[in-house]
């Protein structure tokens, strides 16, 4: 299987070693069509769902990045654009930021791209623990509580962006059960360090992170 760090070194778009600053290192990645056949049954993903907080450093393959992304948030109804992962009003208010240790993306779900957000590692940004500086991926949700205009009450709009973060977030842990994959979700993180790298709008509100990757 294709790993991310060998897709990209392939495109000529990455630098090794060491925090870039120039966006053009990094390319758009184009993710491939998830994969919809598992080998395990569905209670037995639901027995296996469990958090972990030891990650081998091991880069995941495109094929893991793209089903998982999929089963987070992605377009299972492409007629509607209605996604994986259900919304407080259908107002499909989350974005996924990806971060990897090339850079950090955001993740389109109707293109099936992650676009260039900024180059360089800063895995480390998304948590107080440790293990999120190695572990391969680290995904932040980030919920644009503009898009709840007939709630202007501030404490229903974090509500919805913690149950919609909460359903994607989910999703990706029963996908990590599927596939043998070594996942926890975290509400440590700096939201106002995170957002400036990320240079969201004061709507856009962090809501919580979650770190995957191959147990170690």
């Amino acid at each position: 299987m294709i790993s991310i760090l060998m897709f990209l070194s392939s495109l000529g778009g990455l630098t090794i070693g060491g925090t870039t600053s120039n966006l053009q290192d990094i390319k758009t990645i184009k993710l491939l069509a998830p994969v919809l056949i598992s080998d395990k049954l569905f209670m037995q993903t639901v027995k296996d769902r469990k958090s972990s907080r030891e990650f081998s450093d091991k880069e995941l393959s495109l094929q893991n990045l793209s089903n998982l992304l999929w089963c987070a948030n992605g377009i299972n109804r492409p007629e509607s654009g209605n996604r994986t992962s259900p919304s407080a009003r259908n107002k499909q208010d989350i974005d996924i930021y990806v971060v990897l240790k090339e850079g950090v993306y955001l993740y389109d779900a109707k293109q099936s791209e992650l676009l260039p957000v900024i180059s360089g590692d800063y895995r480390k940004d998304t948590g107080m623990q440790d293990f999120v500086a190695t572990a391969p991926l680290n995904i932040v949700y980030v919920s644009d509580i503009a898009k709840f205009e007939l709630s202007k009450e501030r404490e229903k709009q974090v509500m919805y962006a913690g149950l919609d973060a909460g359903h994607c977030s989910e999703n990706v842990y029963l996908y990590c059960a599927s596939a043998n994959l070594a996942v926890v979700v975290r509400a440590s993180i700096d939201k106002e360090k995170i957002a400036g790298i990320l240079k969201l709008r004061p709507e856009q509100l962090v809501v919580i992170a979650q770190t995957i990757g191959y147990p170690k």
